[in-house]
């Protein structure tokens, strides 16, 4: 009875509905603004100062030369690994076993986060180089050049879009503390071994960290891959992993 003396309150007043409805979805919004909006504002900050300015940001050669003059032959040869692992290729069999997995198991809503925000990623990345054609560092001869365009960094958005996934995929459990542990200091290295084997500029990556971040939550509020409260009755297999969420079911039908 209260339950409905409520709902027609709410109904009467248009700011008791708002602010039952802010209070249901707070953390949703506050994701958005955090996750999405802010990240994206910086890229878009970024990238307009970088078209008008090739050369980009006073920072970015302080930052470079900075980095440099740590070189030895030991982080030489750390650099070049990180790099090597860091690659977007070397993410794609991972990406791919986890996707074998998910269809396994047949955590169908799970598998469509990961190949959305994965292939995503690179059509992302691919299209602003492109468009950008920013040239790389030519500050020193770098022991591992590159030829492609830097604007955003590949390795920067990979190493983001890899761990996004991961953490997403384990959220609902105690996995999602050491991906966020190791994989905060693997974003960390990747972005350090492009700047050490100056490859990029600084806004390079950190572009490359926002429009990933940006992209990767953005998709996770659509899709919700962390949906898996309801249970089959026959096994315990998140029910809504394998159907349509109402809200999906209600678009489809429109």
């Amino acid at each position: 009875m209260e339950k409905v003396e409520t709902a027609n309150k709410e109904s009467q007043s248009p700011l008791a509905f708002l602010k039952n409805l802010l209070i249901a979805r707070w953390r949703s919004l506050l994701l958005l603004l955090i996750g999405v909006y802010l990240p994206l504002q910086v890229f878009e900050i970024l990238t307009v100062n970088i078209w008008e300015n090739q050369a980009g940001f006073p920072w970015d050669v302080q930052i470079l030369l900075a980095v440099h003059s740590t070189a030895n032959p030991q982080l030489d040869v750390l650099a070049v690994t990180l790099a090597k692992i860091g690659l977007p290729w070397t993410a794609i069999p991972i990406l791919g076993a986890i996707a074998i997995i998910l269809l396994y198991q047949k955590r169908w809503r799970s598998l469509a986060y990961l190949l959305t925000a994965s292939l995503g990623s690179i059509i992302i990345n691919r299209i602003a180089k492109e468009l950008m054609h920013r040239v790389r560092p030519q500050l020193w001869q770098s022991i591992a050049p590159e030829s492609s365009f830097a604007f955003p960094s590949a390795h920067a958005m990979t190493s983001i879009t890899l761990v996004a996934i991961l953490l997403f995929l384990t959220w609902a459990n105690s996995w999602r503390w050491l991906v966020l542990t190791f994989g905060s200091l693997y974003i960390i290295a990747i972005a350090w071994c492009r700047l050490y084997l100056g490859v990029h500029f600084p806004s390079d990556i950190l572009a490359g960290w926002m429009v990933a971040l940006g992209w990767t939550i953005g998709v996770s509020l659509i899709i919700k891959p962390h949906t898996t409260k309801a249970k089959s009755v026959d096994s315990e297999r998140p029910k809504d992993e394998t159907s349509l969420l109402p809200e999906e079911r209600k678009l489809i039908e429109e």
